[in-house]
């Protein structure tokens, strides 16, 4: 049962791309992890948290999958917070590949922005984002927590707490961090911007660099609102007054990194994401204790600096008040 009297609402999407050149092994396992910890350790009622994978193999032990398109999660986030009451607490998980898009604003040809990449390609951008977390009723909070590369700034405009600007272990990397830990094998959770570019190029026959105009012309109103709003339109889409913004990001790096797929190099060994194997440490190690969202990102950082993943930082985004405010809302079991 759910502590108090708030619900507890999660979306969890774990994407592996199986059978593709950007094939993944730890996703899945990523968020199946995190939906165990939400009802044993946080409280949630399992009944109130939505799965998306892309493959449902037995060695899941799950007989039907909802597939994580851009369509099918951002349809599960909007009506996971269409449902949410004033106060309650919004979590969405996501365990994939991530890139960076060319910034569409003139004048500002070398920024970047971030988005994550479902099973489908149909890019969901820090655009949309900001757009659902816009949407919360007052009092409710939207937690992402997203093991992806350059997930770093996934919320548009929500402020850094915990980031490159903010925190003075940023992101030197030396010759012997590039290898990562010695018993294990990993890979990027990235799929680069020109190899997405290119997969639209082929498949819609359109010969043009502009990747708006291949996914519109793809997912039509299913694209991002970043390819479907003018430039005028997208100005509008600002945080609300910086006291009742709810949203929270956890992101498994800084923008201008790369989020870490771990493989064992062991017979039976489990692969999982960098990121939110350190979470679910974490919370083990603090199970029945307040866990602050400055905490759990802080001493995530320490697990992985431990394991020696020190090219990979996690930060933190959210306003002032959430920064000390105990992670899903629970304050002690």
């Amino acid at each position: 049962m759910e502590k108090g009297s708030r619900k507890r609402l999660a979306v969890l999407v774990g994407c592996n791309y199986p059978n593709t050149s950007y094939e993944l092994h730890g996703c899945i396992n990523d968020v199946l992890a995190m939906r165990e910890s939400l009802v044993n350790r946080l409280g949630f009622d399992p009944t109130h948290i939505q799965l998306l994978i892309d493959d449902h193999h037995d060695q899941y032990g799950i007989s039907s999958v909802i597939m994580p398109t851009g369509e099918n999660i951002k349809k599960a986030l909007e009506t996971m917070i269409g449902e949410a009451q004033p106060g309650d607490i919004l979590f969405f998980h996501y365990s994939g590949h991530g890139t960076r898009i060319p910034s569409m604003k003139p004048g500002k040809p070398f920024r970047c922005d971030e988005a994550i990449v479902p099973c489908d390609f149909n890019l969901i951008t820090d655009v949309d984002f900001r757009h659902l977390v816009n949407m919360l009723p007052k009092g409710a909070s939207f937690t992402i927590l997203s093991d992806s590369c350059h997930s770093g700034g996934l919320i548009d405009k929500e402020k850094e707490q915990i980031g490159p600007t903010s925190f003075s272990s940023s992101s030197s990397t030396t010759e012997s961090d590039k290898n990562g830990p010695k018993s294990l094998s990993f890979r990027p959770k990235i799929i680069p911007f020109q190899s997405i570019l290119q997969h639209f190029i082929s498949s819609t026959n359109i010969n043009t660099f502009d990747i708006g105009t291949h996914l519109l012309e793809t997912f039509g109103a299913n694209a991002s609102l970043k390819f479907r709003l003018h430039l005028f339109d997208l100005e509008i889409l600002e945080p609300r007054l910086k006291s009742d913004d709810g949203g929270i990001l956890l992101s498994g790096c800084q923008a201008d990194e790369t989020s870490a797929d771990m493989s064992p190099n062991m017979e039976g060994g489990k692969a999982y994401g960098a990121f939110s194997n350190a979470v679910e440490m974490v919370l083990k190690a603090k199970s029945g204790q307040r866990l602050s969202n400055r905490e759990l990102v802080m001493e995530a950082r320490k697990v992985l600096k431990a394991q020696g993943l020190t090219q990979q930082h996690p930060c933190l985004y959210c306003r002032d008040e959430n920064v000390d405010a105990a992670f899903l809302g629970l304050e002690k079991n």
